[in-house]
């Protein structure tokens, strides 16, 4: 293990700086840790409620001062529990860990699902950094789903920021990946980011793959370790925590797995629905 992988790895304190709704499911909590502020678009941390679990979560941003802000939607016990904390709660902190997006200068378009779109905001803000504007897709079941619109709107322009929900109260009725091969039709890209649910992903991928573009896409698995040795988040020959959690496309074409199984906390594959 490397000594940077091993300081990732301790445990450190953390105090909960702010909690904000976003969505009826979804809080950005913000947190100061010092060593997240080499974080990049992509990695995650593992965030412990004491008393309960520690769970893995993209990074939506980091500051030069060490701010954090994860966005956490509620699905079961550890991240109800983690909606119900307040300012100056403790926490536990370890990361930030796994690769990152590639950055490039070329024109890109981002995908993003649920809260998915949290690690693409991410992205997004570094790639304004480097020169580029990219183009976002942003996908939900409805419009009160819809995550962080207004701060991607900020850094995209609202020009470049379309939005797909499934029932059609706001934007294009449709899936994000519908909207996404009706983009591609008009405009051209460079590469395709995208995160979200995976069968989503796995759409995604297709559509990049028909059309012989640059694919990344950040994958979720149910983690345990982080660092590569549990396997609770093996998926073909690869560990997500260590190999990904952003796979390109080549990489996801050989995961005869993606977008179709997974494994629960047991350890027993199951079907993606």
């Amino acid at each position: 293990m490397s000594a940077w992988l091993t300081a990732a790895n301790k445990l450190r304190v953390a105090r909960i700086l702010g909690s904000k709704v976003e969505t009826p499911t979804v809080r950005v909590i913000a947190f100061r840790d010092l060593l997240c502020r080499r974080a990049k678009p992509g990695q995650f941390i593992m965030l412990w409620i004491p008393g309960v679990d520690e769970i893995p979560l993209s990074i939506l941003d980091v500051n030069d001062d060490g701010i954090v802000m994860v966005a956490v939607k509620r699905v079961g016990e550890a991240t109800q529990a983690l909606h119900e904390k307040r300012s100056g709660d403790a926490i536990g902190i370890r990361g930030p860990f796994g690769n990152s997006f590639t950055i490039t200068r070329g024109k890109a378009l981002l995908v993003g699902g649920g809260t998915g779109i949290a690690p693409l905001l991410f992205l997004a803000k570094k790639l304004k950094m480097e020169g580029v504007k990219p183009q976002f897709i942003a996908g939900a079941k409805t419009k009160d789903e819809l995550l962080l619109i207004n701060q991607l709107r900020d850094i995209c322009g609202a020009e470049n920021v379309l939005a797909a929900t499934e029932d059609g109260s706001y934007g294009f009725k449709g899936l994000a990946t519908q909207l996404m091969e009706k983009t591609l039709v008009n405009s051209s890209f460079d590469i395709i980011y995208a995160c979200g649910p995976e069968p989503m992903l796995r759409e995604a991928h297709n559509i990049a793959g028909r059309r012989n573009l640059p694919f990344e896409a950040s994958l979720e698995r149910i983690m345990r370790c982080a660092i590569g040795i549990c396997g609770s988040c093996v998926i073909g020959k690869y560990r997500v925590c260590r190999d990904g959690p952003v796979f390109n496309y080549e990489q996801l074409k050989s995961v005869e797995d993606f977008g179709r199984w997974k494994r629960d906390f047991d350890g027993k594959k199951i079907p993606i629905q």
